[in-house]
């Protein structure tokens, strides 16, 4: 984190127009989850998320990032990031919310997690003065989005099962990296749904063994398979990307702006994460240069509660493939927004993202 004499070294952009315009709060949550979240590398009962909200007079704009500890973010630290540049926040007049991104990126480079929850406040609070919903103003159809999956954690195959029946939906996410078992686990949920699966490997397997079990994969409805390498391994990567039979979808390798160019040539399409690039702002940049590329577009989540969930759906529209079931995975979501139909998103009828929270 920088220090407040950093700070007022960085100069905003010259266009930047400043009055006491918002006012900057927070709103910190523990999110339950329904069942115990396992993917390869991490376990959680509880979610910790920060909602921040920007409030004029009139309107009041929230976004969102969780806490990880794989990223090392807390809340905390977050916290103690925006604090440092409420003035700069509060006197900051917008009538362009790409551009405050471009005048806050400086201050906040070191915690995109914490830039993400304040891009996403400010395209809410923008589009609300607009009196529309955001997608709206992107000029982009809902009737083009692509259903979200429903992810079913890593756990034992009868606990997976179990999880699946509960929730009958037409496209799941099924959570792996215990490659001795994946296959087994894969045919045995198989058995119990007709749905389309996606797998997730979260790093766990080698360039031999995608390459293997994609073949296997590839006869149980599998439509792709995630990440299944470590995000360091781009020869295995480069491997993978001229030998499977089915697509490889990258995530920890694609993580910030420049790396949707290191992806095309590795793998098939680059999953984007809004927390780990900063926002909508960067997301919706990193989509038009993986198109330019001819890489096929996902966004994901990071178990956000619909206020999360609501400003990545605005993306919709331009994606081939979802992971928005962040706010379907908790037992107490603080705000309301988009809903879901059968995996469809059905947007909220507020404007902005459609976000509320429900007690503040």
């Amino acid at each position: 984190m920088r220090s407040c004499g950093y700070l007022r070294c960085v100069q905003p952009h010259q266009n930047a127009a400043y009055s006491s315009a918002m006012q900057l709060l927070f709103h910190r949550f523990d999110l339950r989850l329904k069942h115990t979240f396992t993917i390869a590398h991490d376990s959680r009962d509880v979610q910790p998320s920060l909602v921040v909200e920007l409030r004029d007079d009139t309107f009041r704009g929230f976004g969102e990032a969780t806490a990880t500890r794989y990223y090392g973010v807390t809340l905390d630290g977050m916290v103690s990031a925006l604090s440092a540049i409420q003035e700069q926040i509060e006197a900051y007049t917008f009538t362009d919310p790409a551009q405050f991104w471009t005048d806050m990126q400086p201050f906040l480079m070191d915690n995109p997690f914490a830039l993400c929850a304040l891009d996403q406040a400010a395209w809410d609070l923008w589009a609300k003065r607009q009196g529309k919903p955001l997608y709206q103003l992107w000029n982009l159809d809902p009737a083009r989005s692509p259903l979200t999956n429903y992810t079913i954690g890593l756990d034992t195959p009868e606990r997976m099962v179990q999880k699946l029946e509960e929730w009958p939906w037409p496209l799941y996410k099924i959570k792996l990296g215990r490659p001795e078992t994946d296959l087994q686990t894969v045919a045995e949920l198989r058995k119990h749904t007709n749905a389309r699966f996606r797998v997730d490997a979260n790093c766990g397997w080698t360039a031999d063994d995608t390459i293997q079990k994609a073949q296997v994969l590839s006869g149980l409805d599998v439509e792709f398979i995630e990440q299944p390498l470590p995000a360091a391994d781009w020869d295995g990567a480069r491997q993978v990307y001229q030998q499977s039979v089915l697509p490889i979808i990258a995530d920890e390798s694609c993580i910030v702006e420049s790396d949707v160019d290191r992806c095309a040539g590795y793998f098939h399409g680059v999953n984007i994460k809004l927390t780990k690039c900063g926002g909508l702002t960067p997301a919706r940049r990193m989509i038009a240069r993986a198109r330019e590329l001819g890489l096929r577009v996902m966004v994901g989540c990071m178990t956000e509660s619909s206020v999360g969930i609501s400003a990545i759906a605005q993306l919709l529209p331009l994606l081939d493939y979802a992971d928005l079931d962040g706010a379907l995975l908790i037992a107490n979501d603080p705000a309301t927004g988009v809903t879901f139909d059968n995996g469809r998103v059905v947007y909220s009828s507020e404007n902005g993202t459609g976000v509320k929270l429900i007690h503040a």
